[in-house]
């Protein structure tokens, strides 16, 4: 799959939403989990502020990812983050986007280095 690399070095980025577990299907509650890794995944909505713009982005992350106290507000990094574009067809209607995803999202809060309990 496409994978394209999102430059964050002139943007501000801060939690929109704290992080949510990621759900694969909606019918069993079946939690996402990384392909590669086996870890958990979650999401986490963040305001993503550049060029005099600002977006609503749904990142997700593995769970082991996710370092200090996310909260709405809490100014953050995304390392490695990436676009890919998706489509999708249900019930006979397309659909198509664009999903993010990044390695990790750490509060830029003083005293939030600790990574975030399991």
């Amino acid at each position: 799959m496409r994978q394209i690399p999102v430059d964050t070095s002139t943007a501000t980025v801060m939690v929109a939403q704290p992080p949510q577990s990621k759900v694969k299907d909606r019918r069993t509650a079946e939690r996402a989990m990384d392909v590669e890794t086996g870890a958990p995944l979650s999401t986490v909505d963040v305001m993503f502020v550049a060029n005099g713009e600002a977006e609503i982005l749904s990142v997700t992350v593995p769970e082991t990812g996710i370092s200090g106290d996310l909260v709405m507000g809490t100014p953050v990094a995304l390392t490695g983050l990436v676009a890919r574009p998706w489509e999708n067809e249900f019930n006979g209607q397309k659909r198509h986007g664009i999903s993010f995803r990044a390695v990790a999202v750490t509060s830029l809060a003083a005293g939030a280095s600790k990574p975030k309990a399991g």
